[in-house]
């Protein structure tokens, strides 16, 4: 949850936890910073497990870097820490100049500043209509291992008890450091700077760690709530999965860290909720870099699309080998209303469990700030304070609550969202809350009541969260990102004692269950759903998981999402109920994913250091293909306002189901893209004699002119009486004003 200061952005952004995003973490006198400096796949004969000593990779990240430094200091006084168990790279201490001399060296594949990122349920598994798990069947999700990229975990919440489950997996190596594991957390792990020192602690002090866990993995806790809200019993996805924690936040140097150790240690499924408001180059992000690493183990990453959704941001997370999910709302919400001294009652939103306050003086600030230095002092105690935005951005809730305030009532881009804060309140439009200072100018003695929140139904869900960071694909126009939607508006679950349910630091109050938004809260239902298909089919890799997740995901195309795309919640909301057996898959190894990545332009050399396979990088120099070509299971094609267009998409479905079946498929559009587009499917139908069979197909599409800013969002399917495979495909006209960022090599 926001922390306190932040909310100020928070009600303009919805980035639910800090959005501002540094450029690199300073050390020392400013002139050097922590950068990672990645150098691709590990030597062959690289051991993965923990070697005590220094090994033979860190010898050669020293001997590299000794090169470079002519101030008379030393690799060991700069290293941080040395990525060596399931990838090559190391953090160090650098300035600009040694930066740049590295990234020309052999073997260096990119160096970029480790920068800090942001941190991107009693209803929400009910309304994707997944029930819980039978106590019979939870032997069978022990198995699968999901691994928590996060804030850490309170080990004292009911959704991690470890009552009745076995010894962890034989073939888990990880570790628990500084912390008492138990065989439901079985790993446990925090970083620094890049370093993972023995006097660092998992144990989550922000409670988003332990929410996102308990999404995805949680036990089922009955009779959960927060003072009476969102009451019934909690539960993740695969409650008898195992957990491992990887205290990352947020540094780019500790998240490679952790997935560094997490892909080494052995877990199935990588969750992280964190990501920035752009993305970037794939190899310059460490969560691309990662992920990448992970799918070359048959580990999938499930990654959050990103919060900035209100402030033109685009989603973040968007390399094609893992999964990137948007934020839609559930079929319930929270309101909570203000009623002034005229009669008139005004609804907002909320998460208020406080008491009603009534009949308290509607004040407005000096100056029309609330910001903490602007109210201190000031005749504000007891008072309803009103908040304005102010020059661009929502007035906070700290001014307020320091204040002595009785109650609050604040501006919001986001009415589908509620806030807990410290202090009675809620959020309003600002049409309401024009209407409400139309009263206070009327009247000699404004007063107002604010009731405590209540739960309504909220019938038009699932909607696309307004907070959601939408496509399209800065990197790869071409794959369509996010690819689909979970539920992010809302969700309650876990907490840690160690943090308040608003998160600022003088509210008293403790919870073990909190409500909070965001697309760190749709990552970790998609995490879960992953775990699920893989605890029922173990031999599956990372893209036919992302595969059957997608092409099973309920459309969106409602009218209740008539000013959305499929660029803004993918595919549509997660169906885990239909995603254990999907019928077809797309299935993608690391070589595809190599030959869309030469395509589009990136480096052979360094796409060997990569992969190290000279073999599968750039086969004899050619760049033929489009990136087009990777059989993703959706289709996105960027085309010239005003031009004509015709592109193709070659892709291979899998049967993963019945021995003998048979495929026909429809063309699902709206009929505003007659006129526009003409899709060709060929062949039109798919005749499979056994599972595992692979038959390959082309999409044809084309169209005339289309206008800038246009969007056709529709689909194919493959269906037969079992089965129903949907691959949405979206054709958007855009001039190519947003410019992918370069290929590899030194991030400025």
């Amino acid at each position: 949850m926001p922390r306190a200061g932040t909310l100020l952005l928070l009600l303009l952004a919805v980035t639910v936890f800090a959005a501002s995003l540094s450029a690199s973490e300073s050390i020392g006198d400013g002139s050097q910073q922590v950068y990672i400096v990645y150098l691709g796949h590990l030597p062959p004969s690289t051991d993965a497990s923990e070697p005590e000593g220094f090994s033979a990779v860190e010898f050669a990240h020293h001997d590299l870097l000794n090169q470079v430094l002519d101030d008379g200091s030393s690799a060991s006084d700069r290293i941080l820490r040395s990525y060596k168990r399931s990838l090559n790279g190391f953090a160090a201490k650098l300035n600009k100049e040694e930066a740049h001399k590295l990234s020309g060296m052999n073997g260096v594949v990119s160096v970029f500043p480790s920068r800090t990122l942001d941190l991107l349920t009693t209803r929400s598994w009910d309304f994707l209509g997944f029930p819980q798990t039978p106590i019979e069947e939870l032997p069978l999700e022990g198995d699968v291992i999901i691994g928590m990229l996060d804030t850490g975990i309170w080990p004292n919440s009911p959704s991690f008890s470890d009552e009745g489950f076995g010894p962890p997996p034989s073939r888990w190596k990880g570790t628990c450091h500084n912390f008492t594991c138990n065989n439901k957390i079985i790993g446990a792990r925090a970083y620094h700077g890049g370093s993972s020192s023995s006097g660092l602690s998992p144990l989550d002090d922000d409670g988003h760690g332990s929410h996102t866990a308990s999404t995805a993995a949680g036990r089922a806790v009955a009779n959960v709530s927060l003072y009476g809200l969102a009451a019934g019993t909690a539960r993740g996805a695969v409650p008898g999965a195992r957990l491992a924690n990887y205290k990352v936040c947020c540094s780019e140097a500790d998240i490679l860290a952790g997935f560094d150790d997490a892909i080494a240690d052995g877990v199935d499924v990588i969750s992280i909720s964190i990501g920035s408001p752009f993305p970037s180059d794939y190899f310059s992000d460490v969560i691309a870099i990662g992920a990448f690493h992970a799918m070359r183990r048959g580990v999938l990453t499930s990654a959050s699309a990103g919060n900035s959704g209100l402030v033109g941001g685009r989603v973040g997370n968007v390399a094609p080998w893992m999964l990137s999910v948007a934020a839609s709302s559930v079929d319930r919400q929270f309101i909570d209303r203000i009623v002034l001294g005229n009669g008139d009652t005004i609804v907002g939103a909320s998460v208020n469990t406080f008491q009603t306050i009534a009949n308290a003086t509607l004040a407005f600030p000096a100056n029309g700030s609330c910001d903490p230095e602007n109210l201190a002092g000031g005749p504000y105690k007891g008072k309803i304070v009103l908040c304005p935005p102010q020059e661009g951005r929502s007035n906070g809730v700290s001014g307020p609550f320091l204040a002595g305030a009785a109650g609050v009532v604040l501006v919001t881009r986001a009415p589908d969202v509620a806030f807990t804060l410290p202090v009675p309140g809620l959020t309003v439009t600002q049409d309401k809350f024009d209407q409400i200072m139309a009263y206070v100018n009327s009247t000699s003695n404004p007063v107002g009541t604010i009731d405590r929140t209540v739960t309504t139904g909220n019938p038009q869900a699932p909607v696309a969260a307004s907070f959601s960071s939408p496509g399209p694909n800065l990197v790869t126009p071409s794959i369509l990102k996010p690819d689909l939607s979970a539920p992010g508006v809302d969700i309650i679950a876990s907490w840690s004692l160690l943090s308040s349910p608003s998160g600022y630091p003088n509210d008293t109050r403790k919870v073990q269950y909190n409500i909070i938004s965001g697309t760190s809260m749709a990552c970790p239902h998609a995490s879960g759903a992953a775990a699920y298909v893989k605890s029922l089919h173990h031999d599956w890799s990372p893209a036919m998981i992302m595969s059957a997740l997608i092409t099973t995901a309920t459309p969106m195309n409602t009218a209740c999402n008539s000013n959305t795309t499929a660029l803004k919640y993918g595919a549509g909301q997660l169906n885990p109920a239909k995603a254990h057996d999907p019928g077809l898959v797309y299935d993608t190894l690391e070589g595809d994913y190599v030959a869309m990545l030469c395509a589009q332009g990136y480096n052979a050399t360094q796409l060997a250091l990569v992969t190290g396979s000279n073999t599968t990088a750039c086969p004899n120099g050619s760049t033929s293909g489009t990136p087009s070509d990777l059989n993703y299971p959706t289709m996105a094609a960027r085309v010239e306002p005003g031009m004509k267009f015709s592109v193709v998409f070659p892709r291979t479905a899998t049967n993963v189901g019945a021995v003998a079946a048979v495929y026909d498929v429809k063309v699902v559009f709206p009929v505003e893209a007659v006129n526009d587009l003409t899709v060709v499917v060929s062949p039109s139908r798919l005749e499979f004699s056994a599972q595992g069979q692979k038959i390959l197909f082309t999409v044809g599409v084309s169209g005339m002119a289309m206008e800038k800013g246009r969007v056709h969002s529709g689909a194919i399917v493959w269906y037969n009486n079992e089965h129903e495979v949907r691959s949405p495909v979206v054709v958007y006209a855009t001039s190519d004003d947003s410019r992918p960022p370069s290929k590899m090599g030194f991030r400025q």
